[in-house]
């Protein structure tokens, strides 16, 4: 389609795998690697084949990494102003497009610093409660009906999010599906480091972990879809035989129409209005929100 950015991704063969290692490849390959598997269903299985869901706005209303950043708030991780403070900065700079690369880079830097020094255990744990308290309601019912139909069908279904890999895991459990592919971040004696592996799992980095998994687990991604809402996961959609649009953003819907990928929207009026806040957050949420938001803490405590 004339003048839209993204034209298409090529499928990856094995003589990729000497290319040089760029930060989006090294992110794919931690999270692929990080990804748990579940059994496959209690069904014949279809080994070949998988789905791939984003989760903000895909698989959930708003951002999954803002209701999680609301729940550790509450527990007196950070205080609700720098929450808030942090979100509306992110949201003007993003919407008025100014995001250089410096941006880019504190963002990774300050993506998970809110957890350095503190046990995984603790913050898993933390996850279990706050998807139950703040995440289980907003899932939307007919994603959850698409995911599965691949499950009856025997395929495995992965969620492939921004969010930290440990939240990412909740979600799929709690959910029923196989494993998840979300950021991951470095653990050193089972504590957090602060650091990320690699960057978040974002764009391309989407598409370096579905394509890392599917040489793990041998599936044919030309038999496989990919479920999300925006165009930033270009790269994914375009890697699998298979793309569907949901709650799609403008640009993607305009692609999808071009490409005459399928489109679910299970928005209504009333409900956009209602998630407006945590829609406008989600850029700001899936770069680093949380992070960011400790940032201004503890230079206030500097």
């Amino acid at each position: 389609m004339p003048g839209l950015p993204f034209r298409g991704r090529r499928r990856r063969g094995p003589a990729d795998a000497l290319d040089d290692e760029t930060p989006a490849h090294v992110a794919g390959a931690a999270s692929a690697a990080a990804a748990e598997v579940e059994p496959a269903p209690a069904v014949v299985p279809d080994l070949a084949a998988a789905a791939f869901f984003d989760v903000d706005n895909t698989m959930m209303m708003g951002a999954s990494l803002f209701w999680f950043a609301r729940g550790l708030a509450a527990r007196r991780y950070f205080t609700t102003r720098d929450l808030t403070r942090f979100v509306w900065q992110q949201a003007k700079f993003r919407l008025a497009g100014n995001e250089s690369a410096d941006d880019m880079r504190t963002i990774r830097e300050n993506a998970l610093a809110f957890v350095a020094g503190r046990p995984v255990a603790e913050i898993v744990q933390a996850g279990e409660e706050i998807y139950d308290e703040l995440m289980a309601d907003r899932i939307w019912a007919g994603t959850r009906v698409l995911a599965q139909q691949h499950l009856d069908a025997g395929q495995r279904v992965w969620l492939v999010t921004a969010t930290p890999v440990e939240l990412a895991r909740i979600i799929a459990q709690r959910l029923g599906l196989t494993g998840a592919l979300g950021t991951v971040a470095e653990v050193v004696d089972g504590h957090y480091t602060g650091r990320l592996v690699g960057e978040l799992m974002h764009g391309e980095a989407k598409a370096e972990a579905v394509q890392a998994l599917a040489g793990r687990e041998g599936l044919d991604l030309s038999r496989c879809t990919a479920y999300s809402d925006s165009s930033n996961d270009l790269p994914m959609l375009t890697l699998t035989g298979r793309a569907v649009a949901v709650n799609p953003d403008t640009q993607l819907r305009a692609v999808a129409r071009s490409r005459g990928w399928e489109v679910r929207d299970f928005r209504t009026g009333r409900k956009a209005a209602k998630i407006g806040v945590p829609t406008v957050a989600v850029a700001a949420a899936s770069g680093g929100l949380v992070g960011g938001a400790l940032a201004l803490r503890r230079r206030k405590l500097t």
